[in-house]
């Protein structure tokens, strides 16, 4: 019953209102902004160009490749096959197009994280929203909000046990499971229940990689990261170029379908023909808006630690995590299975859940496909780990103090040994609300935030000062010593 309840919360939660309020966001900012986007590959220049000279703890390179990994992952592989299967074909221009106006809402959410973030006693950065609800939005309107931004970091702790640590490694078991226990061969009965022993041995394997890491603080998760992201796309990025060159034959044929079928005010037929321009756009919009997590103020955490000479310039180096994520990533995953369901009919995506659409689509690549496939969602689900455990230990810092920080590190790895063998449907639907209430309090921030916003854009983006070192000094943190 409490499952129930949770489930049907979070469908209305996560439904028109939350497409409504997070579209109306990613609008927003374009519109005041005047269209950063034009600006994406200045951004993804400045994105491998090190500014060693500012403050922060890691290279704006590390930032971004630490907030990718929490993004780049299961939202792209399944998450895209799940918009297909409900939304047809359409949903992919649909998510592709929130993908493009979300840059706009990354590119703000890291401007004002940045602005306003602030540096430990022992000098190390910490920001987000929380720190620009309390620092930002109580100046700026002279009410105090700093309850506002204790429930952001509330949010995004509780979020992070769930959707950044207990089902990540709750998939990667499963992968595990299914590979190599397929008739659940080797099992362990303990305490009335039947273990799966690759599971378990999964479990623990992850829970000693990721203490080996996240233990060494954010240097330590973002030279992992720096690696690891890079060749984890590279590998499902080529994996999808194949499949795509297999498919050739049928890409004009995959492009017009998905136009058509996202602006056909009927359904064409059900299924990848389409149903109908509201449920495309409402699938499309929604797994995109999930995938690249604009708007949830998560992102910005790792920005406020990167070492950049005004906030600005880190601002459009994050804003292209959105461009990698969804308008590469996630466009990809949709021609490649929209391509392969074209070409084999005997899919029915009426009937067939969004991850086993991907995994057909990639079963097309002889002896290799699924391996790629494999590899690509353990090493997603990895990523995605480290990535949530700098976001909740950040806000750890903000609601407890540093004191806090090994209690809470504790507490994440045994949350990644139980997880494995435990059913997770209850910390899925959770998570999935935590995440909606992240992101009410973040777009609260950028929208009282919005003429700060449009003054620092316009200095230093359209006054061609991105090179211009921002002198205000970096504020201690007052309610700590």
């Amino acid at each position: 019953m409490l499952n129930d309840f949770f489930t049907k919360f979070d469908n209305i939660l996560w439904g028109v209102p939350m497409i409504v309020i997070l579209l109306g966001a990613h609008i927003y900012m374009t519109v005041r902004t005047k269209f950063v986007q034009r600006k994406t590959f200045k951004a993804i220049k400045l994105s491998v160009t090190k500014d060693p000279d500012s403050d922060g703890d890691i290279s704006p390179f590390q930032a971004l490749t630490t907030a990718l990994a929490s993004t780049i992952g299961t939202g792209n592989i399944i998450g895209v096959g799940t918009a297909i299967a409900l939304g047809g074909a359409g949903a992919v221009l649909w998510c592709w197009i929130s993908g493009v106006f979300g840059i706009a809402t990354k590119y703000a959410e890291s401007l004002i994280a940045v602005k306003y973030r602030v540096k430990t006693r022992d000098g190390k950065m910490r920001g987000g929203a929380m720190y620009a609800i309390e620092n930002g939005v109580s100046k700026k309107t002279g009410i105090n909000f700093k309850w506002v931004a204790v429930l952001f970091a509330v949010f995004a702790l509780f979020a992070s046990f769930g959707v950044g640590c207990g089902v990540q490694t709750n998939a990667i078991a499963k992968i595990m499971d299914t590979t190599f226990n397929p008739d659940k061969t080797y099992m362990l009965h303990f305490f009335g229940m039947d273990i799966s022993t690759v599971a378990l041995i999964s479990g623990v394997v992850i829970a000693i990689c990721v203490a080996l890491v996240i233990f060494g603080g954010i240097k330590s998760i973002s030279r992992v990261c720096e690696k690891l992201v890079p060749l984890m796309a590279i590998l499902y990025v080529i994996g999808c170029i194949i499949i795509l060159s297999i498919n050739f034959d049928v890409l004009w044929q995959t492009v017009t379908l998905i136009c058509e079928s996202a602006f056909s005010f009927k359904a064409l037929g059900g299924g990848l023909a389409g149903t109908g321009i509201m449920l495309a756009a409402r699938y499309g919009v929604a797994r995109g808006l999930f995938s690249n997590e604009s708007g949830m103020g998560s992102a910005p955490i790792v920005a406020s630690a990167a070492q950049s000479r005004n906030s600005v310039r880190q601002a459009l180096i994050s804003s292209t995590g959105t461009f990698w994520d969804t308008v590469v990533v996630c466009l990809m995953t949709g021609l490649v299975i929209v391509s392969s369901c074209i070409k084999n009919p005997n899919i029915d995506t009426a009937s067939v859940e969004g991850g086993e659409l991907t995994s057909a689509a990639f079963a097309q690549i002889p002896y290799i496909g699924t391996p790629i496939l494999v590899v690509g969602i353990v090493l997603f689900a990895f990523s995605t780990i480290l990535g949530w455990s700098y976001y909740a230990e950040s806000c750890v810092d903000y609601l407890f103090g540093p004191n806090g920080i090994i209690p809470y590190k504790v507490l994440f790895i045994v949350i990644l040994l139980i997880a494995p063998i435990t059913s997770l449907d209850i910390v899925w639907t959770m998570s999935d609300i935590f995440n909606a209430f992240m992101t009410l309090p973040n777009i609260f921030a950028m929208v009282v935030l919005a003429p700060v916003i449009t003054k620092e854009t316009n200095y230093y983006i359209y006054g061609n000062r991105l090179d211009e070192y921002d002198k205000t000094p970096v504020p201690f943190v007052k309610r700590r010593k």
